[in-house]
């Protein structure tokens, strides 16, 4: 069976599995690509073309993958590789492919306080740890939260005090909360750019190779989950690896903000 017969099977078969239920797909993904808006433009043409009616629980992505553990989820799009591969490792993915990537970058206000502006991330948050300047954390178990965990270890600083600031929360309101606060933060770029024209902060460091930011998706091993949709999932999982989603991916962004927020990885 060619590529083009084997993809038409399977959306065959994800429309005749869609029918069957309620909710007909779900998908656990991050709040970074909720709050892009990048997932408004993906789901509709997903759907479009699937027949699928898919539901988007937008979490950190430890509690993305926790939902996949559960078969609470179909099929997941997050952002933390070593827990990824953790969660592919004990069974719990059936497949899992690279989708997409932009960056992290290090937010302050403009006046930079703590004098981070160009240097490498390690030796930011020293100086920001050193002089106790505020600096407010997801702190939610998320892909951001993980690689910002990642990046104190690298500068042998175990953040704690007053300065450090637990938000608990998405993306979109720790940025606020930070804004609010004129406090430092570690963001992903596009939802930084997203929301730029309503923060009063700046990219201070950035373009560090440690600073990657990579996507991927990873289907439920609907093994032991009965209530996991395989058949649809692995449709939305070659949709948005393939010429199509990868198209959307490439384009999403660059009207608004002169550039894309984010960068196809499929191919």
């Amino acid at each position: 069976m060619g590529r083009k017969a084997a993809l038409g099977a399977l959306i065959l078969a994800a429309l005749w599995s869609c029918g069957e239920r309620k909710d007909d797909m779900i998908l656990a993904t991050t709040t970074s690509t909720q709050d892009t808006g990048l997932l408004d433009t993906l789901i509709p043409a997903f759907d479009r073309q699937s027949g699928c009616r898919t539901k988007v629980i937008a979490v950190g992505t430890g509690e993305a993958l926790k939902m996949g553990e559960r078969g609470d989820a179909d099929v997941l799009l997050v952002h933390a590789p070593k827990a990824e591969e953790e969660f592919m490792s004990q069974g719990h993915g059936r497949d899992r492919a690279a989708v997409m990537h932009n960056d992290f970058v290090l937010l302050g206000p403009p006046s930079d306080p703590a004098q981070v502006r160009g240097l490498e991330p390690p030796a930011g948050l020293k100086k920001i740890a050193a002089g106790g300047a505020s600096f407010v954390s997801r702190a939610d178990n998320s892909g951001t939260h993980k690689k910002e965990l990642q990046l104190w270890a690298a500068a042998s600083v175990k953040p704690s005090g007053t300065w450090y600031v637990k938000a608990g929360q998405g993306m979109a309101e720790t940025l606020r909360i930070a804004s609010e606060k004129g406090a430092y933060v570690l963001a992903d770029r596009g939802t930084y750019l997203a929301l730029k024209g309503k923060l009063s902060l700046e990219v201070l460091v950035e373009k560090d190779k440690a600073l990657l930011n990579p996507y991927h998706v990873i289907t439920v091993n609907p093994a032991g989950r009965l209530r996991v949709n395989y058949p649809a999932a692995k449709a939305f999982a070659d949709f948005i690896t393939g010429p199509e989603g990868q198209r959307l991916i490439a384009e999403f962004g660059k009207e608004k903000f002169g550039m894309p927020l984010f960068v196809p990885d499929a191919n």
